[in-house]
């Protein structure tokens, strides 16, 4: 059921994602009297088609829909969609427009600022509904967080290795000061940093950064948990140990006789006494209490820590919109950070790259709106700056060569970008094998 419900999400997320793209191209298209012959959810590889407007089933209820200049149809292969634009050299590697001369309704007609807005509408609408999107969750659920100022990090065995100890308060990475804790382990992949300073004890400590190390850093989830105090928030009513004098802010500071200063530290102590009774010291104010504690059966005391404290805003409606701007454009930033990464070979960034299995794995198991829409928001930016790398099977490509006609007064050759084309999408396919390579490999680790 967790897999159908997975995927159910995947296809909705990509079909909207698919869908705000290539209308992107599609109202640009429109608003300069450009033809659109097609347009198309998911590939008719084949030119086999779930549904068109011009053929099948829906054309026989819908008869005047065949007379419509654009076809509009559902494919089979849910790899992306397409909008086919007349004049233009594009995925469909459709040349016979080129043995004519160049019409009034054709995308190769029209002036190269015109083409120039058609051919970046796909990336600015994926980034305009990232902002929608993130403005909408905003202004229903408003922003929350876990401070890094003032909480401590509990390491796992490759950040010990680089230098970091439980207990440290990272105070930067470089000039960078991190203010969010859960991404920590993000700030550090993606500022390459030198060094790291932390707080150690009351001192403070460079930790000097082995740049060699940073791929693991992608492919090792985990590295900074929160040390949490064992301090107690409240005993639960169907805990063993409900009726003991375990009070508010009681800080356990031995379990069994071995010191604890977090309750990571605690918990492999615990297991190994479950079903027993364990002497369990407390720090009370000034006081140390020592208890008699039972032990359930999965290890626990049944108590109730005191969590740290969260760091909320809360947005009206006009202002979730510049917040969403900011949210968006932060992200952005973030998300380009991590292809130079992916681009820089030596940080083995690429074995991160995923495909729709690593998408899948991303979303909740169960339905939740605020959890599809925020992967949304995220998916949208990650496709429109995806398209924005200059590979000339991408949006990229296509206004590198338009601004390079509009600069120098000279356009590019039809034999040169039907060339272009074919090397791009040799590089794209690429891509998505290395992208499938890597999901599989993950799924056999």
């Amino acid at each position: 059921m967790i897999v159908i419900i997975k995927t159910l999400q995947v296809i909705l997320a990509l079909a909207i994602l698919i869908l705000v793209h290539e209308f992107g191209h599609f109202i640009f298209a429109k608003a300069f009297g450009i033809r659109v012959d097609k347009f198309f959810l998911f590939f008719d590889a084949g030119n086999t088609k779930l549904l068109s407007t011009k053929t099948g089933w829906f054309a026989r209820l819908f008869p005047k829909a065949a007379g419509w200049e654009t076809e509009y149809g559902i494919g089979w292969l849910p790899l992306g969609g397409y909008c086919k634009i007349a004049g233009m050299i594009d995925e469909s590697m459709d040349t016979e427009h080129l043995k004519t001369e160049p019409q009034p309704w054709e995308y190769r007609a029209k002036p190269a600022w015109q083409r120039l807005f058609v051919i970046a509408g796909g990336v600015m609408f994926n980034f305009i509904f990232a902002i929608l999107m993130y403005s909408v969750i905003l202004d229903i659920w408003g922003e929350s967080y876990l401070p890094n100022k003032g909480n401590k990090i509990y390491v796992n065995e490759l950040a010990y290795e680089m230098g970091f100890r439980n207990g440290d308060e990272i105070l930067s990475f470089d000039d960078y000061i991190p203010e969010d804790f859960g991404m920590l382990q993000a700030d550090l992949a993606r500022q390459t940093a030198s060094k790291a300073k932390v707080l150690r004890d009351g001192d403070t400590v460079n930790i000097y950064i082995d740049y060699s190390m940073i791929g693991q850093v992608l492919n090792t989830p985990g590295m900074f948990d929160l040390a949490l105090p064992f301090k107690v928030q409240s005993v639960s009513e169907t805990s063993p140990n409900a009726g003991l004098d375990v009070r508010k802010g009681d800080m356990v500071i031995t379990v069994a006789g071995e010191e604890v200063n977090y309750v990571q530290e605690a918990w492999p102590i615990l297991e190994k006494h479950p079903g027993e009774e364990i002497a369990v010291a407390f720090l009370r104010d000034a006081d140390t209490v020592t208890l008699d504690m039972a032990v359930d059966t999965t290890g626990r005391l049944g108590v109730l820590l005191m969590q740290p404290d969260i760091l909320s805003r809360e947005y009206t409606f006009l202002s979730s919109i510049p917040a969403g701007f900011r949210k968006t454009f932060s992200t952005i930033g973030g998300y380009i950070q991590d292809l130079k990464l992916v681009a820089t070979p030596s940080t083995e960034a690429y074995k991160s790259v995923g495909s729709f299995i690593a998408i899948g794995q991303i979303f909740p198991a169960s339905w939740d709106w605020y959890s599809f829409l925020s992967i949304l928001a995220l998916l949208s930016i990650m496709l429109g700056v995806m398209n924005l790398l200059p590979i000339p099977a991408l949006d990229g490509g296509h206004i590198v060569f338009t601004i390079y006609e509009m600069i120098t007064g000279r356009k590019p050759s039809d034999n040169f970008l039907y060339a272009m084309q074919i090397i791009g999408m040799i590089l794209v396919f690429g891509l998505m094998i290395l992208a499938f390579g890597n999901d599989i490999a993950r799924l056999f680790r």
